[in-house]
């Protein structure tokens, strides 16, 4: 599903964040990434998104290189193929929480009922006529996993998604990240700090300055 091989990326100045990373990742296995701060942890996240290059390196989704797209297609895979959290949501203000969560199934054209299960998962099923100024923090946390997950993608990318949560909201989150992955033959990457989110993957991989190796 997932081949990283030999990613190399610096930031200005000179400063080394990833060197020489090599993982693949199988279709329905779901891998927690944990590490020091500053090591590169959500650098690789956009990395296996197309979001950013590497200097060096080739990061292959089935049998497409990222490396080699052009923004377009990039986008229009990331668009079909992958679910994203984000530590800062990018929930649209503009769009409510039913909105927001559909989006990407109007952007590949598929049917809503999907959103509504999806808000029922995360336990916002009354809120979709709601916009997210009227929403807290863990609210729009949930938000953005139920549309991360509303399309069934086939790589989910998590970073810190329970980081805004309750304990026990954070459990259920967990636990439904991980059933969607395995019952729709997905994978995932979970970039946390918490040994209990970390806990609930197939295995842990801590990402240092040599690159990633089982915890």
């Amino acid at each position: 599903m997932l081949r990283l091989r030999d990613i190399n990326k610096s930031y200005a100045g000179g400063r080394q964040v990833l060197a020489g990373v090599d993982y693949t990742l199988e279709a329905g296995e779901y891998v927690a990434v944990m590490g020091e701060s500053g090591v590169g942890k959500s650098t690789l996240l956009n990395l296996i998104a197309g979001l950013d290059k590497p200097d060096s390196g080739e990061i292959r989704i089935d049998d497409v290189e990222m490396t080699r797209l052009d923004d377009d297609a990039a986008t229009k895979l990331r668009r079909e193929k992958f679910g994203f959290v984000f530590q800062a949501f990018h929930v649209l203000p503009h769009l409510t929480v039913m909105q927001n969560v559909a989006l990407p199934l109007m952007l590949n054209r598929s049917g809503l009922e999907r959103a509504s299960q999806m808000l029922q998962a995360v336990g916002l099923h009354d809120r979709g006529d709601d916009y997210p100024r009227q929403l807290s923090g863990g609210e729009m946390q949930r938000v953005a996993i139920a549309r991360a997950l509303v399309h069934r993608p086939k790589l989910l990318l998590a970073d810190e998604p329970t980081g805004n949560l309750d304990p026990d909201t954070a459990h259920e989150v967990l636990l439904l990240l991980r059933k969607e992955i395995k019952d729709n033959g997905a994978a995932g990457i979970i970039v946390t700090h918490s040994p209990a989110a970390a806990a609930t993957a197939d295995r842990v991989l801590v990402l240092t300055r040599d690159g990633l190796q089982p915890a």
